[in-house]
Formats: C-alpha cells, sequence, structure tokens
C-alpha cells in the first residue's frame, strides 16, 4: 500500500489528507491551521475524493504528516487500495434532497475498507438520493439510498479514462447489512478474477457481470438457483 505523498513540480510536496468522507470538527481544523502555520504549509487544496491536499516544502512534510494522528486525521492511502470514500451530505438533518442516510453509511464504509489492497485502486460513493451528487454510477461501487433504510448498489463504473465506463445495477433496496455483505462479495470476486492492474469495470467487460454476482443469498455460501438471487436482489 503507498500513501498520498508527493513530489511537485516546484520542489515541494503535497501531503493528502483523509477525514471522514470530509467532515472535519472545528478542532481538527484549527488544530491543523496551527500545524500548517508552524510548518510554512503554503497551499491547502480540496480535492473530489473529498481529501485534502497540503502543499508544503519538502523538509517539513515529515512533521506534517506526524502532527496528523493527534488530530484524528492521516494521510490517505494510495495505488491499488480501496481509496478514501466520497459521500454526499444526505441525511435527514443535512439536505432535504436526502431520502436515506448516507453519509454516516459512506463514514462506515471507509472506517471498515479504508486501505484495502485490490487488484487496481477501488473507488466507492454514497449518494443519498437519485441526483447522485458523488457520482455513484462513475465509482468502482456506487450506493445510493433508495428509500430512508435501503439502498440500490452499482458496480464497474470509472470515469477517469478515455473509455469510461457507467457502472451497472446489481441490487435495488437492499439494506444497510445488505450493503456491507454485497460489498464484501464484490472485493472477493474482484481480487479472485481481476488480472493485475485491471479496474473492476474491465474485469466486468472481460468476463461478463455473473462472475461477480452472488450465487444465492449473501447469507449463505453454497450455490443456487437464479431466482435466489433475483429475491435478494428485490426484483
Amino acid at each position: 500500500m503507498g500513501v498520498g505523498i508527493f513530489s511537485q513540480r516546484n520542489g515541494m510536496v503535497a501531503v493528502d489528507i483523509v477525514a471522514s468522507c470530509g467532515v472535519m470538527t472545528p478542532g481538527q481544523i484549527s488544530g491543523l491551521a496551527r500545524a500548517a502555520e508552524e510548518l510554512g504549509v503554503f497551499r491547502f487544496k480540496l480535492t473530489s475524493r473529498q481529501t485534502m491536499v497540503a502543499v508544503v516544502g519538502a523538509d517539513r512534510a515529515e512533521e506534517l504528516v506526524n502532527a496528523l494522528p493527534a488530530l484524528g486525521l492521516k494521510v490517505s492511502p494510495y495505488g491499488n487500495v480501496v481509496r478514501a470514500v466520497k459521500a454526499c451530505a444526505g441525511s435527514g438533518a443535512l439536505c432535504p434532497r436526502s431520502v436515506g442516510e448516507a453519509l454516516d453509511l459512506g463514514i462506515e464504509i471507509q472506517e471498515k475498507y479504508l486501505g484495502l489492497e485490490v487488484p487496481k485502486d477501488f473507488k466507492i460513493a454514497v449518494a443519498g438520493c437519485a441526483r447522485g451528487c458523488t457520482d455513484p454510477y462513475c465509482a468502482d461501487l456506487g450506493v445510493v439510498a433508495s428509500g430512508r433504510e435501503v439502498f440500490d448498489v452499482a458496480i464497474g463504473g470509472f470515469a477517469g479514462s478515455a473509455r469510461p465506463l457507467h457502472g451497472r445495477v446489481i441490487a435495488r433496496r437492499i439494506s444497510r447489512e445488505e450493503v456491507f455483505a454485497l460489498i464484501d462479495h464484490v472485493l472477493d470476486r474482484f481480487r479472485a478474477l481481476a488480472e493485475p492492474g485491471e479496474k473492476l469495470g474491465r474485469a466486468i467487460s472481460r468476463l461478463g457481470l455473473d462472475p461477480f454476482l452472488p450465487a444465492r443469498s449473501l447469507e449463505g455460501s453454497e450455490p443456487g438457483p437464479p431466482e435466489d438471487f433475483a429475491k435478494f436482489l428485490g426484483i
């Protein structure tokens, strides 16, 4: 697993800092600001993955990295791993359009899967409604709230290519617990079937979608008839 620390053309270093799907407390922000002033951080840049890049002199980068754990922050993992999760502000308290609790789910997903090794970088996006402000169909795995406690899941999308792919829905209106079971299954199949350096979407294009789908209910390990999985999908 690599870490998000990158040399810049101007001789400085970019440190990619990850929080809980972009959510930070006032204490984290003020603490990071104090460290940044002490270490001469040049600029901060918010990223599309809801992380924060700090551009700092190469001689002070290690000190900045060492200051993060005390603030409940860390350097984002990089390379062929599960990346920082994108989650919108979808919740009953924050977004009037939200139909489900997407933000809390996204934070929980990130806490469980961030940094796990996979054949190629794996991006997850969670949205609180069909508007999909976090682009869930452009992610390796996208979760979209379709009701107060139920979610749709799509896999195989990615946008960072001259040949982008749109994710395909493989489950509708499943529970929060089933979302985690499905993520576990998809990651296991991805590790087993993808070639080194192959995106999930490319592996699906090469092998078809079926090898990545559960044979029956995610609670069981024995193969079952197709209607078992259709029932799980809610169709």
